[in-house]
Order: C-alpha cells, then structure tokens, then sequence
C-alpha cells in the first residue's frame, strides 16, 4: 500500500499531523502500536487532569463552612471511583481522536513500525510505502538505575494514575510538571507527601518567585519539601516499605514510604525503529532536525517529544502542523519557541511564557517587572483563591518578554499574554486593553500598569 504520507504515533503530534495533512488533500495513514491519542490523552494530561479535578472538588467539600455551607456526614475520597472518572474521561477523548481520524480519512495501522529506508515501513511483516514519513513516537517515563521502577513499591506516573488505595506516605522524586501535580494530588488526598528535588528550587524552570510560592503552598499541604538534594538509592524493605536514601544539606537521610513516585523525566521513544539503518540521525536520544522538521533521511520527518524541543502537547500539535504545511508546499513560518506556555496544574496553578528574570540576567537584558498580587483581586477574594501573583516582564522598548503567574485558573489566563508576546505588545497596550471586571485577567492589566508606574489598585 503506499500513501502520500505516513505518520507514525498517533498522539497530539501524529494525530494532528495526519489530521491536517487529509484536510490537504493528501492520502495519509497512521500507524499506532497502544492507543489513539497517544501518552497525554491516555496517560498523561488527561486523566491527571481528571484525578485532579475530584481532588478540587474533595478540598471544597472540606472548606463549605468558609461559603457558608453546612455539609452533614464525612466527606472521603474512594480512590477507587476517582480513578473510574479518570478513565472514562481518559476513554471518551480516545474515543473522539478515533471519530476525527475516521472522519478525515485517515487509514490507522495497529502495530509497531520500523523503517526500511526509501519511503518504507515495516509493521508486523506487513509493507507500506509513502513519499513522506513522519515520525511521532512520543516519550516514556525516564527509569533512573538507583531507582528500578517495578509498578508497584516504585512507581512511574502511569502506574500513579491507577493506584486504587492511598497510601499513608508518598515520596516523589522530581517536581517538575509531572512531579508536582501529583505530589499536590495525594497531598490534597491526605497523602503524607515528601517531594524531593535535585535542584536548588522546586520547578526548576520556572521563577524563582512562583517556585518559592508554591514551596510554601506545598508546605500548607503538609507536604515536606527537600531541594538541593539527591536520591542514592531505593530499597524495599521486608515489611514492604521504601527506604529512600537521600543525600540534602544536612548530610545523608533515610526516608520511607509506601510508595515513591519516579519523575525525573522522559526519554524518546526511538528505539528499535531503525534509524540508523534509514539514515536518520541522532544525538543524545533525539532525532535532529531543521526548522521543518525535515531528518537527515530524504523523506523523512520528526516531530514531538523525540526531537531536542520541550516536551509540551501543544509544541507537538504546533509542530506537527508546521511538519504538514511545509511538506504540502504552504510556506509556514517556523516555530517561534520563546512564545511557548508552560502550565502546571497544582493547587494553586502555575502558568508561564517567555524569559524568566534569571534568564534575563544572564543574557544581560534590561527589564522591567510588573507585579499584581491576588489579594488585591475582587474575584480572587470573592471565590476565596487569594493565593498569588501575575509578574510581568518588560524590556527597554516595553515589549513583554516574559510572563509568569500563580493561582487559582491562571493556567486559563496564559493564552493572553502568550498571545501579547507574540504580537510584540508593549506594557501600554496591555494597560490599556479592557478587561472585564470582576475577573482574575484583569491581574494581566493590573501588571502592566504597575511596570508603567501607574497601578491603581496596589
């Protein structure tokens, strides 16, 4: 059989690839091996994202008397029926990839592809020929040798996703996106959570503001936060218990668990394809590529978590449609990497876009900060969210550079600022854009007045 273009992986990158390469005109199929929607609607951004939705809903229902309410009866998670929310949220997005597949045409191909060079696939003996073959394999849970995950006592977030009992202790080893979303999810359970942190701060890419706000935020949770400090070894003792040893300030400490959580990143999925033998080249366990994707293999496309760009769903979608357009001919602009948002779905949430204040520092950039806190928010008081800030960076020309936001919702409120930073906008026209009142955006104008030196409300 023999396509125009062949995608292989069918997450936020493969499917979207093939999505809008059928809407070109184009006669596409994609090969799958696991599930359509790949790691983030699967396993991944989804079903965290549903898992910690009934943790909002638990920590409301402990909080009625602060909205007056009088709740009778004890209010408990059943971990249980969580995760079956989780998964039917999980199943109905799978199921919806598969409508828009079908729906544009797209051939899927259960199976594991491996290329054989000159515009040909293997799949499980079965031969495919395309003029274009784009690769979009995705990513899995790094597995570090001090630290052998076995599902059960060591755990990878996928395994997190399913866990049908809580445990009374949790250790998680890395806070990053993946790490701090569930160590504030069992946290806000009841988990008593140790999040350990190899780094000086934690979420090591955001500011340095954020991350001491959300440190204490953690710290509110009875979480107990170890940074600067490094994990040695993971042991399971005979009455099944975890004994973590970790190197921090103070010198060598045993920590134990039930559970530990690993998350300490990802690595691609490039194995056993047959790269090499195509010609497509690799450094450090990423495909390279140039601004279009385009492999060192004639024909040959990657896009997604396999090349050396963030690890983000929507970078994969943008992408993958950027991959598409350039090979239908379409002229498309590259990627504009520094207008990437970053979200993290703690309690309170964490957005950002654009250079950090270190990072402008380091580059020597002149700026300026805008800052408005939450607690001067009437929507924010309102709905009882008071916790946060929107910082906002500009430089000598007032052109927003960076923007950086904790609370309540403002994962929802990144697309402005994303959006501003792209069109080259300036503290000005920020300031003076209308925002609706009451809403936690108007923080967003807030901001922007307060690095013009003209803040009302602070």
């Amino acid at each position: 059989m023999k396509y125009d273009i062949l995608v292989i992986g069918s997450g936020p990158g493969g499917y979207v690839a093939a999505i809008r390469a059928a809407q070109l005109g184009r006669k596409v199929a994609v090969v799958e091996r696991a599930e359509a929607g790949g790691v983030c609607l699967n396993w991944g951004c989804i079903p965290t994202k549903a898992l910690l939705k009934s943790a909002q809903v638990y920590h409301y229902c402990k909080s009625a008397a602060q909205y007056g309410l009088d709740l009778t009866g004890e209010v408990k998670p059943d971990m249980a029926k969580i995760v079956a929310r989780s998964r039917t949220v999980a199943e109905t997005m799978q199921k919806g990839v598969q409508f828009l597949l079908k729906k544009n045409n797209v051939e899927v191909i259960p199976g594991f592809a491996r290329l054989e060079g000159e515009g040909r696939i293997d799949v499980g003996g079965t031969k495919y020929e395309a003029d274009h073959i784009i690769l979009a394999t995705g990513a899995r849970p790094r597995e570090m040798p001090f630290m052998p995950i076995d599902g059960q006592h060591v755990i990878s977030s996928k395994e997190a996703l399913l866990l049908d009992r809580l445990p009374a202790r949790m250790i998680v080893v890395g806070s990053g996106a993946i790490g701090s979303e569930f160590a504030c999810l069992y946290a806000s359970l009841g988990v008593q959570v140790t999040l350990v942190e190899y780094m000086p701060q934690i979420m090591p890419l955001e500011d340095e503001e954020v991350a001491k706000t959300m440190e204490r935020a953690f710290r509110k949770l009875r979480t107990t936060v170890l940074t600067s400090a490094t994990v040695k070894s993971v042991t399971v003792a005979e009455d099944d218990t975890c004994r973590v040893e970790v190197e921090t300030r103070k010198g060598l400490e045993t920590l134990t668990a039930e559970v530990v959580l690993s998350a300490v990143g990802i690595q691609s999925n490039i194995e056993n394809m047959g790269l090499e033998e195509a010609g497509v080249k690799t450094d450090r366990g990423k495909v390279v590529v140039d601004p279009f994707y385009r492999t060192s293999a004639p024909g040959v496309y990657a896009i997604g978590d396999i090349i050396p760009t963030p690890a983000l769903a929507h970078v994969a979608s943008t992408e993958a449609i950027c991959c598409v357009e350039a090979i239908c001919g379409l002229d498309p602009a590259p990627v504009d990497y520094t207008t990437v948002p970053s979200c993290i779905f703690t309690t309170p949430e964490v957005a950002s876009v654009g250079m950090t204040e270190q990072r402008a520092r380091e580059q020597g950039i002149e700026y300026k900060v805008g800052r408005f806190p939450f607690t001067a928010s009437g929507k924010a008081t309102a709905a009882g969210d008071r916790d946060g800030f929107v910082k906002l960076l500009f430089d000598e020309q007032d052109r927003l550079i960076g923007a950086h936001l904790v609370g309540a919702n403002v994962t929802e409120m990144i697309a402005e600022p994303t959006l501003a930073k792209s069109l080259g906008a300036t503290a000005h026209a920020i300031a003076r854009t209308i925002h609706a009142h009451p809403t936690m955006n108007e923080g967003l104008m807030e901001a922007a007045e307060a690095a013009l030196g003209q803040a009302v409300h602070i």
